[in-house]
C-alpha cells in the first residue's frame, strides 16, 4: 500500500488582502501569491475580472475554509459608466451591440439612483461564472450562444453619483454578495435611453476588510530580489492577517490551552460564568489570538464543527 504523498509546499494559513492590478485574472493572481509564499494551498474570495483591480482576498492554507464567511461579506466598489454604448461582455472587453447618441443629464442619473437601491432584481451578464445546465455562462456565450440567464435578488445598501460628465459618470456602491456592478451598467444606460458598459472597475472593501489592509501585487514581486528564502518568506509572512479575522461577524470566545486540546480533538468544551456567550449556530473560539475551531454554542458549551491547525 503506498504512502499518501505529502503536500508540497508550507503549511501556512493566513489571509493575504491583494490590491490587483488590471488585466490580471483571479486565478492567476491566486497561482502567482501561491507560488510566491510556497503556500501548500490558496484560494480566493470573490472573483475580480481581468480588467477590474483592487481588493481580492486570497486564503492561504486552513484559511481557505473561512472563504465562505468572506465571500458573504459587503463589498464596495468604485466604477465609471461610459454612456451611448452596450456592449456584449458590460464591460471595454466585449463587442459594440447597442449604440446611441443621447446621453443623460446628471439630474437624470440621480433620479434614476433611488430604483437601484435596496433589493433589486438583476440579470448577471451573458459573460458571468454563472452555471447554466452544469456550464458556465462566459464558456457559453465565448462559443456565440445567448443564453437566457434568470434573473436574481441582490441588495444594494448604497448607491453614491461622485461625478458626471457628458460621456462618463463615476459612482460608489456598497453591496451584498452576488452583485454584478456590469449589471447595473447595463441596466441603468437602458432605464435612461441611453445605453452604457463599464469603463473602470475597482474594488475598495471586502467585509471585514478594509482598504489599509491591501498589498499592490509588485511590493510583493519586489521581495523576490531576497535571495535567502528565510528572510523572503519572513519578509512576505509580515503581510498575512490572521485566519480569525475572517470572522469577526461572528460571535467569539478565547479559551485557555487545555480547552483549545480538547477542541481540536473534537470535543466540545463547557462554558462557565454570568459572562457566557449566549446560544448561537455559529461562533468562533481562539487560543493565544489564533484561530482553533468555528463551531455552535448551545446548552452552555461549545461544539467545534471545523477544527484548524494553531502553528
Amino acid at each position: 500500500m503506498s504512502k499518501p504523498r505529502k503536500p508540497k509546499g508550507r503549511p501556512i494559513s493566513g489571509w493575504l488582502i491583494l490590491d490587483k492590478p488590471l488585466d490580471f485574472g483571479s486565478t492567476e493572481a491566486v497561482s502567482k501569491i501561491k507560488w510566491l509564499f510556497k503556500a501548500q494551498k490558496a484560494g480566493h474570495a470573490g472573483t475580480l475580472d481581468p480588467l477590474a483591480s483592487g481588493m481580492l482576498p486570497i486564503a492561504l492554507g486552513d484559511a481557505t475554509k473561512t472563504v465562505p464567511y468572506v465571500m458573504d461579506g459587503r463589498k464596495i466598489y468604485e466604477f465609471t459608466v461610459a454612456w451611448g454604448e452596450e456592449r456584449s461582455t458590460d464591460d471595454l472587453e466585449g463587442q459594440v451591440t447597442h449604440s446611441s447618441a443621447e446621453r443623460p443629464t446628471e439630474e437624470a442619473i440621480r433620479a434614476l439612483l433611488p430604483n437601484y437601491t435596496g433589493v433589486i432584481s438583476q440579470v448577471p451578464p451573458q459573460f458571468s461564472a454563472i452555471k447554466i445546465d452544469g456550464e458556465r455562462a462566459y464558456d457559453l456565450a465565448r462559443e456565440g450562444e445567448t443564453v437566457d440567464i434568470p434573473a436574481r435578488e441582490v441588495e444594494v445598501f448604497r448607491l453614491t453619483l461622485l461625478g458626471a460628465t457628458p460621456n462618463l459618470a463615476q459612482f460608489e456602491i456598497e453591496c451584498g454578495k452576488g452583485t454584478y456592478v456590469r449589471s447595473l451598467a447595463r441596466d441603468m444606460g437602458r432605464d435612461l435611453g441611453c445605453f452604457g458598459h463599464i469603463a473602470s472597475l475597482r474594488r475598495t472593501f471586502v467585509a471585514p476588510f478594509g482598504e489599509d489592509d491591501m498589498v499592490p501585487l509588485a511590493d510583493l514581486v519586489a521581495l523576490e530580489k531576497i535571495e535567502s528564502d528565510e528572510e523572503r518568506l519572513a519578509a512576505l509572512d509580515a503581510f498575512v492577517i490572521e485566519t480569525g479575522e475572517a470572522l469577526s461577524s461572528l460571535p467569539h470566545i478565547a479559551v485557555s490551552d487545555d480547552q483549545a486540546h480538547r477542541l481540536k480533538m473534537g470535543n466540545p468544551i463547557i462554558l462557565r460564568g454570568r459572562d457566557a456567550p449566549l446560544a448561537t449556530p455559529e461562533a468562533y473560539a481562539t487560543t493565544r489570538g489564533k484561530l482553533i475551531a468555528i463551531g455552535e454554542i448551545a446548552e452552555g458549551e461549545f461544539r467545534p464543527k471545523r477544527v484548524f491547525a494553531v502553528g
